[in-house]
């Protein structure tokens, strides 16, 4: 069995498309499911963002479980297999484990240090563990990479390398009208983006109101943050006062249109909106960037953005590369440290199986001396059994010793199975973990295994 990553994301494909994968609670659950159903994934756990969904299975074949997460992948697009595959990345074994680590960082995210894609991973997990799809496979990764990811936050300067997405956003909005402090801003959406967005706006000195399907929900956020809630329904009344919408639910279709905004800025004396989208699929009508006096700051926007600074001069300062070089260092150290007790782990069987095999050997040795010398003195007899048993496990310690450490290194199950074909030991060899060669694998797309995601 071997990690695979499949996925989608913001380095490899359009906002419009990511839009088609948007995933509710149940649209997880039910790929989840689908996930393990199938012939080649013995366990799943699926991250779904605003900018990525990717699969981490485990697989018994490289094949096979690409194509069972491609099809799963393609049907919560509603498109063909075809159809994705110039933007689906693959990643396999340990580049598999690398690139898990790496999102759970944020370097892999639209704004590079943010934080929030940790906390959407230990969502994934949590969901995963509650419908049964992760095992002993995918626990302890799933475990490393978030401890890697809050290790990155907490031990480099990533954090100055990058902010939220939200912030990021609201410094273009800034951008455009100016400071927010002391001016209104509409948050539509009382989820953990829009919670996330109220309170970014409050510390930056906005008069926060909050709207949302569930005005309860709508209601607890704003006594948090000294703001105001409204119906969902009151929104558009606010668009006439507000300096500022950020608009980010989990509606399937549009929920600030062309005609409401339309009718507030006719309404607003020239006064100038800012309106944040960070919804997926997008919350706010497209037309809405085409209105007078309406600045739309949306995914696609930021992904054009992320998209120049990569083909453009160093994107960060002196101080953020060398943030980013430690956290991949540091990613690179706990990958290494998961391969070789991963490893390690694969040859506890063979380990175990050579010893008892020498154990029984001795027994039989020491039940026939018995036979044959029946009067033997018991100090004696006991003084042979030590000695006997003395001279097996010195002969034994240095093999074992050895194999443990040469696991540690690349091929190092082959150790294993050395060892079990000297010893004749009766496992089966996949107890090892024994996967399938890379070189067996590119075949699907051998320019994009590996990629980023």
């Amino acid at each position: 069995m071997s990690l695979l990553a499949v996925g989608i994301s913001h380095r490899t494909a359009p906002v419009a498309l990511l839009e088609q994968f948007a995933m509710g609670d149940d649209d997880r659950v039910k790929a989840l499911h689908e996930l393990v159903e199938g012939d080649h994934v013995a366990e799943a756990l699926v991250l779904a963002t605003c900018n990525r969904v990717e699969v981490f299975a485990e697989v018994d074949r490289f094949h096979g479980g690409v194509t069972d997460v491609s099809r799963v992948l393609a049907r919560q697009a509603g498109a063909s297999v075809e159809e994705l595959s110039p933007y689906v990345t693959v990643h396999y074994e340990d580049q598999a484990v690398t690139h898990l680590f790496t999102v759970a960082a944020g370097l892999d995210s639209m704004v590079v240090g943010e934080t929030q894609v940790l906390g959407q991973l230990r969502a994934a997990y949590a969901l995963a563990r509650a419908q049964g799809t992760v095992g002993r496979a995918l626990h302890p990764i799933a475990q490393r990479a978030l401890r890697v990811g809050k290790r990155v936050h907490a031990e480099t300067g990533i954090d100055r390398a990058g902010a939220s997405l939200v912030s990021v956003a609201l410094d273009r909005a800034e951008a455009r009208i100016g400071d927010l402090a002391g001016r209104r801003a509409l948050v539509v959406g009382a989820g953990s983006m829009g919670a996330l967005a109220a309170t970014t706006l409050a510390r930056r000195g906005a008069d926060v109101v909050i709207g949302s399907r569930t005005h309860a929900s709508a209601q607890r956020l704003a006594a948090t943050l000294g703001g105001r809630a409204v119906e969902l329904a009151d929104a558009d009344e606010e668009l006439v006062t507000a300096d500022v919408v950020v608009s980010c639910t989990g509606a399937t279709g549009v929920v600030v249109t062309t005609e409401s905004v339309a009718a507030a800025m006719a309404r607003r004396d020239g006064r100038e909106l800012a309106v944040v989208d960070l919804a997926l699929p997008r919350d706010v009508d497209p037309g809405v960037a085409a209105l007078p006096g309406v600045h739309v700051v949306d995914l696609a926007l930021l992904q054009g953005e992320r998209s120049a600074l990569d083909g453009g001069p160093a994107a960060t300062s002196p101080v953020a590369a060398d943030d980013i070089a430690a956290a991949h260092a540091l990613i690179e150290s706990e990958a290494a440290l998961l391969r070789a007790e991963q490893q390690a782990a694969a040859v506890a069987p063979t380990v175990s199986a050579l010893r008892s095999q020498a154990a029984e050997v001795v027994d039989a040795e020491l039940l026939r001396l018995s036979t044959r010398l029946p009067d033997l003195d018991p100090r004696a007899r006991a003084e042979v059994a030590r000695t006997v048993r003395r001279v097996v496990d010195k002969l034994l310690h240095e093999p074992t010793v050895r194999v443990k450490q040469l696991s540690a290194g690349p091929g190092g199950t082959d150790y294993a199975g050395a060892l079990r074909a000297l010893f004749g030991l009766g496992i089966d060899a996949d107890v090892d973990g024994a996967t399938t060669s890379l070189a067996d694998a590119v075949t699907v797309d051998p320019d994009r295994q590996g990629g980023a995601a």
